[in-house]
């Protein structure tokens, strides 16, 4: 269970993240427009706390984390993508360096260079994920325990290109 003073850190950290990610400038291309990234961010942070479900891709649902990715970019940007995190890795988007992550990226992280979770970086090392059973929605820290070990790469699908060839019907 809990305790109240456990989610008032919560939305107080949320509250904070959502400041910093409005304040946050955008560097040279490849760049995901201001607002595009900004709906993308605020509707996937919207989300903490829905409960996790294999297969899940709604907010009634619940998410797993390729349903929750795909609910957000299919809302927010009009962009259609692969059901798993393995098919959205494989697509044909930029590759960013850790250093040079961006508020909108996608996170893929594995084992022994195999895909299988995806989240949304978010900023100052944050990211948006559904990770697993029994689980919410929640964020979660790249250098976190878990993570730092299994991260595997980013991928940029806020871009013009990316954006127009999955673009929704």
């Amino acid at each position: 269970m809990n305790a109240p003073w456990r989610h008032g850190r919560l939305l107080a950290g949320i509250t904070a993240l959502l400041f910093l990610a409005a304040c946050a400038t955008i560097a040279p291309t490849p760049t995901p427009p201001a607002n595009v990234a900004n709906d993308v961010l605020f509707r996937a942070i919207s989300l903490v706390g829905t409960p996790y479900r294999w297969g899940g891709n709604t907010p009634q649902s619940g998410f797993d984390c390729s349903g929750l990715v795909g609910y957000v970019y299919r809302t927010q940007a009009g962009m259609n993508l692969p059901r798993t995190s393995r098919a959205i890795a494989a697509l044909d988007a930029p590759k960013i360096t850790r250093k040079d992550l961006e508020p909108g990226d996608l996170l893929f992280f594995g084992r022994h260079h195999r895909v299988n979770h995806v989240a949304i970086y978010v900023g100052h090392g944050r990211f948006v994920n559904a990770p697993d059973k029994g689980g919410t929605v929640r964020l979660d820290e790249l250098d976190g325990f878990y993570w730092r070990d299994h991260y595997l790469f980013a991928k940029r699908v806020l871009t013009p290109r990316v954006r127009a060839a999955l673009a929704a019907d």
